[in-house]
């Protein structure tokens, strides 16, 4: 069992950590699109624009932080990074209070913390791996990936709630304080981190070209590269059903916030299914066979959403569509992340997790701002509809078989 096996306290510190963090996420599941929609009155465009515009500035920023961090000690990076993200969310329920709240501030506090949640991705990459065996690193992702889907299974129903008695913004006040508490614990870590490669003296500046090396490591990898095309694509379509699901959920088929939450917090549940599964499908069937067959089960679903309709009938489709979306997803994201990591040697992790993140973050601001053009021309079933299509063309770019190989990548000479 993936939960029995030791890792050490200071990863224990680490994980407990992430998980403060994870289920104040979860608390804030979606809170600026429902922010936008029922305080703000948001339309399809604007609601689409907040979650593609805020994270596509964010990844721009965090571009050339990628050689900072690279040569930075990751935990200082990693705290630096949660209070960041706190004093940003904190800013929306005080500018609420006072009236002050508005379109424009949302998107700036979605660069600010979409910038700041790749730095803290890709320095949490990189202390992952000098803190843990590569023997345990699919256990380690398998855990991070369990607690990520428990925190949004237990968050978005009490977000909702919350957001019911409470107003619209309370959420957000949670997942600020839980960056703080995320903060406080990494800062709690013992271990002594080991030095990042050191620059010597008087040495010259980073060549500009830096920035491009991880996008060099992923795209000379035949096997990365594969995985790394289709994982921008799946998770750009997914990404960009969110706000569209969000209009046609709360403002077309009238859905109360209570059942939106309920809606993607069910189907998490089986997140923690597919994460605990990892580990063993690995060692029974063989990593080739985890990418080839959950990476096409976690993306033949989506078309299911474009069949919502209102009253419970309408619910049960979104929760076992999520559901089965959820199950190959979490059973293929830790499976993806482990392998990453053994293919990128030490001095490239930090740029190689961020030219995938900030690959990512592009693809789900395009797919996002294209599908709420779409919404706006069309109606939001009708984007859903073309998003569900355009997924099923995705499974052919994984990668072949005989591509993907155990080796781990060589570390340079010293």
């Amino acid at each position: 069992m993936v939960g029995r096996r030791r890792l050490g306290r200071d990863f224990g510190r680490l994980w407990a950590a992430y998980a403060v963090s994870a289920y104040g996420s979860g608390l804030g599941f979606g809170a600026l699109p429902l922010i936008a929609v029922l305080a703000l009155h948001a339309s399809p465009a604007e609601v689409a624009a907040l979650s593609a515009v805020g994270p596509a500035m964010g990844a721009l920023v965090a571009l050339p932080l990628a050689p900072w961090v690279e040569f930075r000690r990751k935990r200082p990076v990693m705290v630096a990074m949660d209070l960041v993200r706190c004093a940003a969310m904190a800013t929306i329920p005080v500018a609420y209070a006072f009236g002050l709240l508005g379109f424009v501030h949302l998107l700036v506090v979605s660069a600010v913390v979409a910038a700041a949640k790749i730095a803290f991705n890709v320095a949490g990459g990189a202390f992952l791996k000098a803190l843990v065996p590569p023997d345990d690193l699919l256990v380690a992702n398998a855990r991070f990936e369990s607690t990520n889907w428990s925190s949004i299974a237990v968050g978005p129903p009490l977000g909702g709630a919350a957001t019911g008695l409470f107003g619209p913004v309370v959420t957000v006040a949670a997942d600020a304080l839980s960056y703080l508490l995320s903060a406080l614990g990494i800062a709690a870590i013992r271990g002594r981190e080991e030095d990042p490669r050191p620059r010597p003296a008087g040495a010259r500046p980073l060549r500009a070209g830096a920035l491009l090396d991880g996008w060099r490591h992923l795209l000379g990898d035949p096997a990365l590269r594969a995985l790394y095309l289709n994982q921008i694509l799946v998770s750009g379509l997914i990404m960009a059903t969110e706000p569209l699901l969000a209009v046609l959920l709360l403002r077309r088929l009238e859905f109360p916030p209570w059942q939106y939450g309920l809606a993607f917090a069910l189907p998490c549940l089986g997140g923690l299914v597919g994460s605990r599964l990892a580990r063993r499908a690995v060692a029974r069937f063989g990593r080739p066979a985890v990418f080839r067959t959950a990476g096409t089960l976690r993306a033949v679903w989506l078309i299911g959403l474009a069949f919502v309709r209102p009253g419970v009938v309408g619910l049960v489709t979104v929760i076992a569509v999520e559901l089965a979306i959820v199950v190959n997803m979490s059973l293929y994201t830790p499976v993806l992340a482990t392998y990453r990591l053994e293919r990128t040697p030490k001095h490239l992790v930090a740029r190689t997790l961020t030219a995938w993140s900030v690959g990512q973050q592009a693809s789900t601001a395009l797919c996002t701002a294209l599908g709420g053009l779409l919404a706006t021309a069309t109606g939001p079933r009708t984007a859903l509809t073309v998003a569900g299509l355009l997924i099923l063309a995705t499974p052919p770019l994984l990668p072949r078989r005989d591509r993907v190989t155990p080796r781990t990548a060589p570390e340079p000479a010293a």
